[in-house]
C-alpha cells in the first residue's frame, strides 16, 4: 500500500468489536485475530506495551508538540533498530507485522514505506542536531538558558525511552544529565573561541576572517 504522507496520521482506525447487546446468556467465542504465521521474535517483541491501540492520534500529537519526528517515523526507526541483521534491516517483516509489532499501528506497510519513514526520521534527526547546536554555538543563549533547553530536552528523550519500555534507574539518569551538562558547557566554551577566531565554509572548505567582507 502507498504510505501516508509524511506528517500525516491514518486515516483507518481499527476499532475492538463489540457485540450486540442481545441478553443472550451465551455467546460465541470470538475468533483469534491474530494471524498463525506471525514469526516468534514479533509474537515476543515487548516493545510500546505502554501505550494501548487506537492512541495513534494521541503519540503523533505529542511527538508534535516536542519533536520534529511523527509517531509513525518514531515507532518505526526504532522497529528497524531492534529488527537489524547482519545483512540489513528486516524491512519486509516490520512492513507485514506492523500492528502487532506496534499497538498504536494499524495497518500494514510496504518495504519501501518502512525504508522511507526511517530515512525521514533519519534526516530530522540531523537536521535537529545541527539547529541545536548552532544554537549552543552562537551565544544565542546564556549558560542557564542552555541547561534549560538540555534538561527539556532530556526529559522528553526520556519519556520516549520509557514508552518504549527502557526502565532507566535514577542513577543512571541523574550520571547521563551530568555527562550531558559537561559536554555542552564545553561546546559553549571552545565556539566561544571560534568564534573570534578563523571561520570554515563547511561548503568548500575556503577560510576567512570573521571582519573579512
Amino acid at each position: 500500500m502507498t504510505p501516508p504522507p509524511e506528517d500525516e496520521e491514518p486515516t483507518r482506525v481499527v476499532s475492538p468489536h463489540e457485540p450486540d447487546d442481545t441478553g443472550d446468556d451465551e455467546q460465541e467465542e470470538p475468533e483469534s485475530t491474530e494471524p498463525a504465521d506471525v514469526p516468534e521474535d514479533v509474537r515476543k517483541y515487548e516493545r510500546f506495551t505502554k501505550i494501548e491501540s487506537g492512541t495513534y492520534d494521541r503519540a503523533n500529537e505529542f511527538l508534535r508538540e516536542r519533536t520534529y519526528v511523527t509517531a509513525r517515523e518514531w515507532a518505526i526507526a526504532r522497529l528497524c533498530a531492534d529488527f537489524r541483521t547482519e545483512t540489513g534491516v528486516e524491512m519486509t517483516k516490520i512492513g507485514e507485522n506492523l500492528p502487532e509489532l506496534v499497538p498504536f499501528m494499524t495497518d500494514t506497510y510496504t518495504p519501501q514505506a518502512v525504508n522511507q519513514a526511517r530515512a525521514s526520521f533519519e534526516e530530522k534527526v540531523r537536521k535537529a542536531g545541527a539547529t541545536f547546536l548552532y544554537g549552543a554555538m552562537s551565544d544565542f543563549f546564556t549558560a542557564e538558558e542552555l541547561d534549560d533547553v538540555m534538561y527539556e530536552s532530556t526529559e522528553v528523550a526520556k519519556f520516549l525511552l520509557e514508552v518504549e519500555g527502557v526502565d532507566l534507574a535514577v542513577e543512571e539518569e541523574m550520571a547521563a544529565e551530568d555527562r550531558i551538562s559537561t559536554v555542552m558547557r564545553e561546546v559553549r566554551e571552545h565556539s566561544a573561541a571560534l568564534r573570534h577566531d578563523e571561520v570554515c565554509c563547511p561548503e568548500c572548505g575556503h577560510e576567512f576572517g570573521v571582519d573579512e567582507k
